[in-house]
Parts: structure tokens; C-alpha cells; sequence
């Protein structure tokens, strides 16, 4: 199988990297399309994928065609390779995009799956959101999802759910971040060197998630277990719930959701 990108931004970057770095495809017979070949062909020697010189080049070279540029040239790119793709695959990381927006204008010989990626997939622990709704023949489809597993756990949601999904998981490690950085400023601020702070929040964060993860015990609980009675940890804890931390952290969603 085959594979190109049309659109070579981050998390574009991510998905091939993490393709290639597994082993699941080989650089060769990964292919991709951005405007600005310079760098395309920067990252291409990089990463170990094929440099395409036009989006048509590169719809001819591949089986699947993942569409990773923004939402927006969507629908141009696709017009300038509508003779090329017919009976191909295409994966949409798209933002916005699902099923019935490209069945509005592809033709019914074109196989559709939208995916919903966030960018810890370059390190192999991304969260890769399938929607239900798609066109791939299912030996194809399973092939890909084993394909997209490299880079993370693959899960699958009705179409009314991709929005909410890809705030969570999308827009997910950006808010994981600001706690990260905020930590670290409150380890800074009491003499750790800020290095080693972020290296010890970071770490405590991936623990405490791979424990929920790895044990299913409900979050609430876990910080049950470390909070003692009239202990250090339940003041922290009641410093957060007095600052409205969680109602933040629901209302960051409601922002996303409700633009």
C-alpha cells in the first residue's frame, strides 16, 4: 500500500513519522504534496518520505490519499485531482470534515475515511478518533486502523460525536500543556530549575494517565488514594476546587463546542 499527504503540516508530520518509525510502511512508499517544496523536501529527508512536486503527481503514486491540508483548500485540491482519483481511498484529518461533506462532492468510486488525530501521535501516543460513517472496503479498513495504531489507541465514534471527540483529543494537549507549564512555574517558583520542573510535572502526569488507563479505576478515586485526612494533598486538592478548576476545564470544552 501506498500512501501520500497532501498537506505536510505538524500533524501531518506526525503520522508519517510515526508510520515510518514503526516499521508499519516503508519511507519509500510514503508520499507527500505541500506547496513550499523547500521545506517539503526538508522534512522529506528528514522523516524518509517521497517529495511530490504537485498534488497530481502525487494522487498518481498512491493507493490512499491522506487530505491534510487546511479545511478551507479542501475543496480546490480536490478538483484539481478529480480525474486522477477515482477508485482510490482518502482519510481525512481535517478538522470539520466528515463523511457526507466529501459524499457531497466525490464520486461514489472514491472510498472516504475521516479520522481525527492529535499531535502525541508523533511519539506513538496519539489518540486517533475513526469515524463510523465511511466507504472502505473492510479488509482496507482494518489494515489502515492496524496501520494508524503505531501511532496511538484507535477508537471509533458515530459522526455526532467527532466534534466532541476532537475536543477532547484535539484540542486535549494544548490544555494538558497549560497545566504542565503552570506546575512548572509553581516548582520554579520554589527553587526547582525550570528543566527539571517540567521533566517531573510531565512525568507525573503520563504516570498518573497510564495508571487510569492500565488499572480502569475510576479518576476519582485515584485522588482519593493520595489524599490523607487533614494531609497536604486535600488542601492542594480544595485550592483547585476553590478556584473553580473544574468548571475551567468544562468551559474551555464549551468554547470549542459553542464558536
Amino acid at each position: 500500500m501506498k500512501i501520500g499527504f497532501i498537506g505536510m503540516g505538524n500533524m501531518a508530520q506526525a503520522i508519517a513519522a510515526g508510520f515510518i518509525y514503526s516499521g508499519k510502511i516503508d519511507g519509500t512508499d510514503v508520499y507527500a504534496y505541500a506547496p513550499h517544496q523547500d521545506k517539503l523536501k526538508a522534512n522529506a529527508g528528514k522523516i524518509g518520505f517521497v517529495p511530490a512536486p504537485t498534488p497530481k503527481a502525487l494522487v498518481q503514486s498512491v493507493d490512499v490519499i491522506i487530505i491534510a491540508c487546511k479545511p478551507y483548500q479542501i475543496e480546490d485540491v480536490l478538483k484539481e485531482v478529480k480525474e486522477d482519483i477515482a477508485g482510490k481511498a482518502i482519510l481525512s484529518v481535517a478538522a470539520g470534515w466528515v463523511f457526507d461533506s466529501f459524499s457531497k462532492i466525490l464520486e461514489d468510486s472514491v472510498r472516504i475515511q475521516c479520522i481525527m488525530p492529535n499531535t502525541p501521535s508523533m511519539v506513538g501516543e496519539g489518540v486517533l478518533l475513526f469515524e463510523k460513517k465511511n466507504s472502505l472496503n473492510p479488509e482496507e479498513r482494518n489494515e489502515l486502523i492496524d496501520m494508524f495504531t503505531s501511532l496511538g489507541i484507535v477508537e471509533e465514534l458515530p459522526t455526532e460525536l467527532m466534534g466532541i471527540g476532537g475536543a477532547i483529543s484535539g484540542c486535549g494537549p494544548a490544555f494538558m500543556d497549560l497545566v504542565i507549564e503552570a506546575y512548572g512555574d509553581a516548582a520554579v517558583k520554589y527553587g526547582i530549575p525550570r528543566a527539571l520542573a517540567y521533566k517531573l510535572v510531565s512525568q507525573t502526569m503520563l504516570g498518573s494517565a497510564k495508571l487510569q488507563l492500565q488499572s480502569g479505576t475510576h479518576p476519582g478515586a485515584l485522588k482519593d488514594a493520595v489524599c490523607s485526612p487533614g494531609g497536604t494533598t486535600i488542601r492542594g486538592v480544595a485550592a483547585l476546587e476553590k478556584a473553580g478548576f473544574r468548571s475551567a476545564c468544562i468551559e474551555s470544552v464549551d468554547a470549542v463546542m459553542n464558536k
